[in-house]
């Protein structure tokens, strides 16, 4: 059993949802990322979502835009981003991580180059933006070689055949786009939420998240009483930003948001 489906089956029996927060790797600087994965798991983060900075991020809205720019002026490469998951392992070896980014690192890099070096340094799952399955075989083999899982996104617009095409393609669990558009752009409706997941769960036995809309802790309870995972990224990127003169202040800022999250979403279950 990989460490991510062993994470999910673990909190299922324990009646509860998962925590996946999202930070970009490098953001402010590369010297607090690994840091900040630590406080985020000590503040109830169950698995980490770690977005590896690109230059074109069509996925994202401007908040994580911005992010990838503030790594990038570091020069925070791939290569980095694996090096920072295998220092975080020097520490964790539970807590799952997936990395979220774009093909072109990959690519540059060589499939089978990435996915053995992924593993090398604890990588658990993958989440690339800008390849569907139909164009990915080459790479999910490479994967499958070195037992990472393949997560993909799914949107609300996502057609019955779509959803179950994804499904079959996927690994680890699936990640449901809340909203039309991009990161952080629009208000969750949890009524069309959760006649999407219905779909979807007549499709795979795989658990699935939920993000795109997750903003307080409002929020995140009630898509916890719908979904498997409850995914957060733009309103802890925001206060990265926010606090990005003063660093030692970010993990603080990140621990209050999830552990207020935490506390909401177990409160409702």
């Amino acid at each position: 059993m990989s460490r991510i489906s062993q994470r999910f089956s673990d909190l299922r029996k324990q009646g509860k949802t998962a925590l996946i927060p999202f930070i970009t790797a490098g953001d402010p600087t590369p010297g607090v990322t690994v840091g900040l994965m630590h406080d985020m798991v000590s503040a109830g983060a169950n698995l980490i979502e770690l977005g590896v900075p690109f230059s074109d991020p069509m996925a994202d809205g401007p908040v994580i835009q911005r992010a990838s720019e503030r790594a990038l002026e570091h020069h925070v490469s791939l290569h980095d981003v694996l090096q920072m998951v295998k220092t975080f392992r020097e520490k964790d070896q539970n807590t799952p991580v997936v990395l979220m980014g774009y093909l072109n690192p990959i690519e540059v890099m060589g499939y089978a180059t990435f996915a053995g070096s992924a593993s090398a340094a604890g990588v658990d799952g993958v989440l690339i933006v800008d390849i569907p399955p139909e164009e990915g075989e080459d790479l999910l083999q490479s994967l499958r070689d070195k037992a990472i899982d393949q997560i993909y996104l799914l949107a609300p617009t996502s057609t019955p055949d779509r959803i179950g095409r994804i499904c079959n393609a996927a690994s680890g669990f699936v990640y449901y786009v809340s909203v039309k558009g991009v990161t952080g752009s629009s208000q969750l409706d949890t009524a069309a939420v959760a006649e999407k997941l219905e779909q979807i769960r007549e499709k795979t036995a795989l658990p699935v998240g939920v993000g795109f809309g997750i903003k307080d802790a409002a929020t995140a309870a009630a898509v916890s009483q719908l979904a498997d995972a409850v995914v957060v990224g733009s309103a802890l990127v925001s206060r990265v930003e926010a606090l990005q003169e003063t660093p030692d202040k970010i993990g603080p800022a990140l621990a209050e948001i999830l552990s207020s999250m935490r506390r909401a979403m177990d409160a409702v279950h």
